[in-house]
């Protein structure tokens, strides 16, 4: 971390980011994912419809 030190004698810490990643075009969602977000959606829509019918 690193600490620098403010007026009136403050410490102030920062913390240590990690690195920055490129994305490479073209690299979108794999099957895996792309299953996953649509499974939690569907997931949602369900517990909603279901919340509504409920009360």
């Amino acid at each position: 971390m690193a600490v620098t030190k403010e007026d009136g004698g403050k410490l102030n810490a920062f913390a240590k980011e990690p690195p920055m990643q490129l994305i490479e075009a073209g690299s979108g969602l794999s099957r895996p994912s792309l299953l996953l977000v649509i499974g939690g959606g569907l997931l949602v829509a369900v517990l909603v419809a279901l919340a509504f019918m409920v009360s």
